[in-house]
């Protein structure tokens, strides 16, 4: 109980099981099936629609997909590699369209970390700004 927030200490003070006590607290702060459900969706419309304007760096794009990608993670929703590879390079702005399409159409692109793919890229920020 002590990790529990003090102001919800007295809604679960009257549990005595542990089985229950933990279901009652991951039902409080992780939702139910359908507010999960409710929660990857929008995550995943967010994820589809996700584009960077040419004013962002590129460091501020990638932490916005990887947000966008651990969160979906974290609802259980998998996404390959490669997908999530591809988005990145798709969502990039206008300016980096040459350095997407040698990027594109590398062989290890669906095993490259996207954390590899950034810094790939983030050597030819400064020719594209």
């Amino acid at each position: 109980m002590k990790g529990i927030p003090n102001e919800y200490q007295l809604k679960f003070n009257s549990i005595n099981d542990a089985k229950k006590l933990l279901e009652a607290v991951e039902k409080r702060f992780g939702g139910n099936a359908v507010t999960k459900k409710t929660q990857r969706n929008l995550l995943k419309q967010q994820y589809e629609n996700f584009t960077a304007p040419s004013s962002e760096m590129l460091d501020q794009t990638f932490d916005r997909i990887q947000k966008l990608v651990s969160q979906l993670e974290l609802l259980e929703e998998k996404l390959s590699q490669e997908y999530v590879n591809q988005k990145l390079l798709r969502s990039l702005p206008p300016e980096w369209n040459t350095h997407v399409v040698v990027w594109r159409n590398k062989a290890d692109l669906d095993t490259m970390s996207m954390d590899d793919l950034y810094n790939n890229l983030k050597v030819y920020e400064l020719e594209v700004k």
